[in-house]
């Protein structure tokens, strides 16, 4: 009996660091005069990373599932979503993420983030959110939600009109670019 127990110990012990839900929480008070806290929540057995920006009227909250191949970002102060496919080949691996985080909170890092993503957004809502998956679904209801692409060359002449940009933790930033954002 004493073995028994010893083994659902050890494999407990062995298996939480791998099921085990990540949480970062950051707090930006170098932000234009103003303050932001983002936390960033990271489930690795279903691979989604949830980062909630909160600044106010600024805030956003964005989902990124690994499992479906898409990211959706829900900014508040547009009342709108976005859903873009998930870049992986920019965007952190859900495994190395926690530890590409904690690298950057070590050096207190400021600035620019290390990797950009640009992405152009459609004017047609988005009707059907289910093929997106369960998380982005429940992320979007109820707000008028868009399909972007990613614009592998961004420029001036392709698009000049609003943005909305986020950055997570100086690690990657995001931009949404497209008539949605216009004032």
């Amino acid at each position: 009996m004493k073995l028994i127990i010893l083994s659902a110990a050890l494999l407990g012990v062995f298996l939480a660091p791998i099921l085990a839900s990540n949480n970062v929480n950051v707090n930006n008070q170098g932000n234009s005069g103003g303050n932001s806290h983002q936390s960033v929540s990271i489930d690795n057995q279903k691979q989604v990373v949830n980062v909630d920006n909160n600044n106010g009227w600024h805030s956003w909250n964005s989902i990124w599932d690994y499992a479906s191949g898409y990211t959706a970002t829900r900014i508040f102060s547009k009342k709108a979503c976005i859903i873009a496919p998930l870049n992986k080949q920019i965007m952190p691996d859900v495994t190395v993420l926690p530890q590409a985080i904690k690298e950057k909170q070590k050096t207190g890092a400021q600035g620019p983030p290390d990797k950009q993503l640009t992405y152009t957004v459609s004017r047609n809502k988005i009707t059907d959110l289910s093929t997106y998956g369960k998380n982005i679904e429940n992320l979007c209801r109820g707000v008028p939600t868009y399909l972007a692409h990613e614009v592998k060359a961004p420029s001036f002449v392709y698009y000049h009109g609003s943005c909305f940009r986020s950055n997570i933790l100086c690690l990657l930033g995001i931009s949404y670019c497209g008539e949605t954002f216009e004032n």
